[in-house]
């Protein structure tokens, strides 16, 4: 519930107010009844999206923070519950937000949030009618993702080992992640969340506890294999404290490496890569799919290494070796 709490700051409540229990919303403009009632069903959704749905913190923040925008625009409209959604409220929600200049892929999130709160009313009985069923949204634009060539990611990764040559902690440790990151194109999460115990050395794969509390074991070749060894043998054991417990990457104080710093780490790396796109984690990730892809590997398979729940998402890919092929079609044909 203190999530949801949360959600419901910025507003300063009047003398009035604080007496009475039944507080406003925020940005409710002077509502006919209290919407009170919106915050007793939002610290509900709230315990349902994390205990039932057992959904990662982020997910839920931003499952929360739509529904409480959407539900104080509810109560400016004269809703005082739930039961008071229509189909028409959902859409004048969703073309406020247009008029704010909310980008597609935010109004399809949005409307995303409204059908699963919606869903889940009717369900708890909370409502009779489920108004986000016919809630359409607009489809988001699926703007082709930066990847780096064969050539740039073999130029990245050669420079970052040159200077881990020198023997130093903490360039042995990016060269390991940088070499996992693509090895097996695992999100920046999961990288950060693995444990020394994750990786098995002998058959080359690593245990990977992805979104939806998913596990999938994901393989990895001979130089990321390589390249974890030297850090376990070697870099880490300079880097370990006792707060380190099994964390399998740490930061330079010995405790878990954080997203953060993964990130700087890998965009700090890509100077060694002049010309090619500035790339973050995500973008090694999106570089291992593609590569796989245009190496023939099947697009089941490369759903599986990804840890996508729908095959729709992996497919994404195959636009971006098209597009490369039609690139290289209108570089080099003279008919083109």
């Amino acid at each position: 519930m203190a999530a949801a709490l949360r959600l419901l700051d910025g507003w300063a409540p009047t003398s009035a107010e604080t007496q009475d229990p039944r507080a406003k919303l925020p940005g409710v403009a002077a509502p006919t009844e209290s919407p009170q009632p919106f915050a007793a069903v939002l610290a509900d959704y709230e315990r349902h999206l994390t205990s039932e749905r057992d959904l990662a913190p982020h997910t839920v923040r931003a499952y929360l923070g739509d529904v409480n925008d959407l539900l104080a625009h509810a109560a400016r409209c004269g809703a005082a519950s739930v039961g008071d959604l229509d189909l028409r409220m959902l859409r004048s929600w969703l073309a406020k937000q247009q008029t704010l200049g909310k980008s597609r892929s935010t109004l399809s999130r949005r409307a995303t949030a409204a059908r699963v709160f919606t869903a889940w009313a009717v369900k708890t009985q909370r409502t009779a009618t489920d108004a986000g069923a016919l809630l359409g949204s607009p489809k988001p634009n699926r703007r082709l993702p930066a990847a780096l060539s064969t050539a740039e990611v073999r130029q990245l990764l050669d420079a970052v080992a040159a200077a881990a040559e020198a023997g130093a902690a903490a360039d042995q440790r990016d060269v390991a992640m940088l070499e996992l990151l693509y090895a097996t194109g695992i999100r920046v999460g999961e990288l950060v969340g693995l444990d020394v115990d994750d990786i098995d050395a002998e058959r080359r794969v690593v245990r990977v506890f992805g979104k939806g509390r998913k596990d999938r074991t994901v393989p990895f070749g001979v130089p990321a294999s390589l390249a974890l060894r030297t850090w376990l043998s070697s870099g880490r054991t300079e880097l370990a404290t006792p707060a380190s417990g099994p964390a399998l990457f740490l930061g330079v104080r010995g405790n878990r490496i954080d997203q953060r710093t993964v990130r700087s780490v890998v965009h700090g790396r890509m100077v060694a890569v002049p010309g090619g796109p500035d790339v973050g984690p995500h973008g090694l990730r999106h570089t291992a799919a593609t590569h796989l892809l245009e190496g023939g590997a099947d697009l089941r398979a490369v759903q599986e290494i990804l840890g996508h729940a729908s095959l729709a998402t992996t497919q994404l890919y195959t636009h971006v070796t098209t597009e490369r092929l039609r690139s290289a079609y209108q570089q080099a044909h003279p008919r083109a």
